[in-house]
């Protein structure tokens, strides 16, 4: 189960990039050039959704590096990692598949069997 959420930690991550780095160009590019009425508008919170662009692609590779090793703070990573690109960018068709595999990989290494500790996670 680590393994497991050590990858989709990382895939969640990589994906969670690209949807950061065309979210802060795009929110950047309105500010600098303006709205184009109907086609081009800014964001509600421009704060939000760069600092979700950016926190939450860390988080899930961080969680993901960490889930072999550490797999409570992995998983809390990668669970905090999910709901910051959620509550940034919504749930939709580009954002489904990173917010579905942090979460994931962060229940994978919450429930892994062997503690990182002699006692339990809880």
């Amino acid at each position: 189960m680590r393994n497991a959420a050590l990858t989709l930690g990382i895939i969640a991550g990589i994906v969670g990039m690209f949807i950061g780095f065309f979210t802060w160009g795009y929110t950047d590019l309105i500010e600098r050039f303006g709205e184009v009425d109907d086609l081009f508008e800014q964001v509600d919170n421009v704060q939000l959704v760069r600092a979700g662009g950016l926190l939450s692609p860390l988080l899930a590779i961080a969680g993901g590096a960490m889930a072999r090793s550490r797999a409570l703070w992995g998983g809390i990573l990668l669970i905090l990692s999910a709901g910051g690109m959620y509550a940034a960018f919504g749930f939709n068709v580009f954002t489904m598949f990173p917010i579905s595999f942090a979460a994931l990989g962060g229940v994978l290494a919450l429930a892994a069997g062997k503690p990182d500790e002699p006692k339990s996670h809880f």
